[in-house]
């Protein structure tokens, strides 16, 4: 989900890496919505809202709600600036680093609220621009580590390109071409995805408030997981194969009297995992 990048991604990557994290993004908008009145997954409305606010002169709101949108444009700045520093040093490192900042943002969100939050407007405020800055980073890493086909926080483009494909599908040339079969299953995937986190979302906050910020957290840290799962496990089994090879060189070695010779091979693979 998070090793590989751009070209060398697979639909079935694009689709598990969007369906998670579109999850996430639905449960975080609609906490945002239950809680603060306001969405924090898009941006689009607070482009409105600032022209609006200019217009009226509350310059106080059109700098807090400007503030808002460029924290946004901050969080996928941050996020693809980690990937094309960090990409040739560790795939998985620059690709999960924006992930794990969001999850302490959630979690401070979720800490915050719980046992500090009086419900003021800078509170609110500031919470908001949180979650703001964490759904930047989210749809900026899913959008530069998959050549802009995953974007999972707003529906609004979404929701455009399947109309269009949904079109497309009229006719029998498109409706036989796999790309666009399999672009329009990772758009739906990411679209339920995105919904039934929002109806979750919707239902555990009557529950359990603010701790709904954990529960996200949690989620967050089992995308991590995954992939540093299929990691120890690839180099579980190198680790095994290389003892195994070296075994069998040593006891050849042993009975022949013939110089042994490192294998890097093996080496070179494990380095390339990440």
């Amino acid at each position: 989900m998070l090793r590989k990048f751009s070209n060398s991604r697979t639909l079935g990557d694009n689709i598990k890496l969007g369906t998670l994290t579109a999850f996430a993004a639905g449960m975080v908008n609609v906490a945002s919505l239950l809680l603060f009145l306001s969405f924090s997954s898009n941006v689009t409305g607070y482009y409105a809202i600032v022209a609006a606010e200019i217009v009226k002169g509350n310059w106080y709101q059109t700098a807090v709600v400007f503030g808002w949108v460029f924290l946004f444009f901050l969080g996928s700045f941050t996020a693809n600036f980690m990937v094309i520093h960090l990409n040739k040093r560790n795939k998985y490192f620059a690709h999960s680093l924006p992930i794990s900042i969001e999850i302490l943002c959630m979690m401070a969100v979720g800490l915050y609220g719980e046992f500090f939050y009086n419900e003021t407007l800078v509170e609110t405020e500031a919470l908001l621009a949180l979650m703001l800055f964490a759904m930047g980073l989210q749809n900026g890493l899913t959008a530069s580590i998959s050549n802009f086909a995953v974007k999972t926080t707003h529906l609004t483009g979404t929701t455009t390109d399947l109309g269009i494909l949904f079109s497309m599908f009229t006719k029998n040339e498109f409706r036989s071409n796999p790309a666009l079969r399999g672009r329009a299953l990772l758009l739906s995937s990411i679209t339920i995805s995105y919904v039934v986190g929002g109806v979750f979302a919707g239902i555990a906050h009557f529950h359990i408030g603010f701790k709904l910020f954990y529960i996200i957290s949690l989620f967050l840290v089992i995308v991590i997981g995954y992939d540093a799962y299929k990691i120890s496990m690839v180099r579980y089994q190198w680790i095994s194969v290389r003892k195994k090879n070296r075994q069998l060189l040593t006891d050849t070695g042993a009975q022949d009297n013939i110089p042994l010779k490192t294998d890097t091979s093996t080496l070179e693979k494990e380095r390339s995992v990440c």
